[in-house]
């Protein structure tokens, strides 16, 4: 194989076809040897890190055959309502909308959204009759 002086890369233009296959033969058999070896350590290392998670894990547990069911919670009513656009309500659980976000920037309290008992009684739903 002739080596390039200044690149130190193998310069394949010289080679004959004979040399070339020569050298992709050899390079063939040095990969093979390298892709098995790595090959073996990867499923050795694989082996260990199951041993390792078998032993981590009791052996009591019995292994999840389907995802549980979802409990049922109760309906959480609303606590708070947009005075702007009253179909606009929060309950008090997670991210607060963005429109009592913005009231609270421009100086509003949270109190001053608090759907009061005499507002949730005369409700359609909760009306006598």
């Amino acid at each position: 194989m002739v080596v390039d002086g200044m690149n130190k890369k193998p310069s394949f233009d010289g080679m004959s076809v004979d040399e070339l296959w020569q050298l992709h033969e050899e390079l063939s058999q040095v990969l093979s040897v390298r892709l098995t070896s790595e090959k073996r350590e990867l499923e050795k290392r694989l082996a260990q890190l199951r041993r390792e998670k078998q032993v981590r894990q009791p052996e009591s547990a019995e292994p999840r055959s389907a995802p549980r069911e979802r409990r049922n919670y109760p309906r959480v009513f609303p606590k708070y309502r947009n005075p702007a656009q009253p179909s606009e309500t929060w309950s008090g659980r997670g991210k607060q909308p963005r429109w009592l976000t913005a009231a609270l920037k421009t100086g509003h309290k949270i109190e001053e959204f608090v759907i009061g008992k005499r507002e949730a009684s005369e409700s359609p739903r909760h009306r006598r009759t």
